[in-house]
């Protein structure tokens, strides 16, 4: 693990929860001395998934070396005047891992599945591949549906590429159509490289992981 020193806040909303419930996470708190949010962050290689976390939990893009699997990162996150630990998890994306992705998956709090928005086939296996995978393993935990790469979608030789193909870049419109189908809590999308949207997407899955859509209550992966 590597540990940051990181401070960060969540949207307002949290803040503006019910006192009793702030109390009853409090004393939770208290007892189990700093709570833990596992973030599993999965989808097809090559979408930009580890460069979104390093280019969060650094505040920098990395423009040399991305490895295939970015080293496991905890931050700690201020919630309603309580520290948190915010794990942050990578996977590889690609088949050869299939059978050993899964072992990350247990206790996780909240995914985010990833598909590049300049990449029709990433977003066509959210569907296919992602969504059926980690529900199959944990029907119980919230995820979100996140854009990624979204400062290529005006990129004249990305969209021309696409062209090519008969393809276009993802419009927020269709992603958000797709993560209501899904049962996804939203649809948020972001750049690692100019970071547009970046600080709000783990805004989101923070808030997922405490406060999942009614009627279902929070519950961690757990594989049987």
């Amino acid at each position: 693990w590597q540990s940051g020193a990181q401070r960060l806040t969540v949207p307002d909303r949290w803040c503006q929860r019910p006192a009793k419930q702030k109390a009853n996470l409090k004393a939770e708190s208290e007892s189990t001395e700093m709570q833990t949010i596992k973030c599993v962050v999965v989808g097809d290689g090559a979408v930009g998934k580890t460069c979104l976390l390093i280019s969060y939990t650094t505040n920098k893009f990395p423009s040399e070396y991305v490895p295939t699997v970015f080293d496991n990162y905890a931050v700690t996150v201020m919630i309603g005047g309580e520290p948190y630990t915010l794990g942050l998890f990578d996977t590889a994306g690609q088949e050869d891992y299939d059978r050993l992705r899964p072992l990350s998956y247990p206790q996780t709090d909240v995914f985010l599945v990833c598909f590049s928005s300049v990449s029709p086939s990433s977003f066509e296996n959210v569907k296919e591949k992602w969504v059926p995978e980690i529900t199959h393993h944990c029907p119980k935990t919230p995820f979100l549906l996140v854009g990624t790469q979204i400062d290529l979608r005006d990129d004249p030789s990305t969209v021309e590429k696409l062209a090519k193909n008969k393809q276009k870049p993802i419009t927020p419109e269709t992603a958000e159509k797709l993560a209501r189908d899904l049962k996804a809590v939203k649809y948020v999308e972001c750049s690692a490289l100019t970071q547009k949207g970046l600080k709000n997407v783990f805004d989101e899955a923070i808030l997922a992981a405490l406060e999942p859509p009614e009627p279902k209550k929070r519950r961690k992966c757990v594989l049987l």
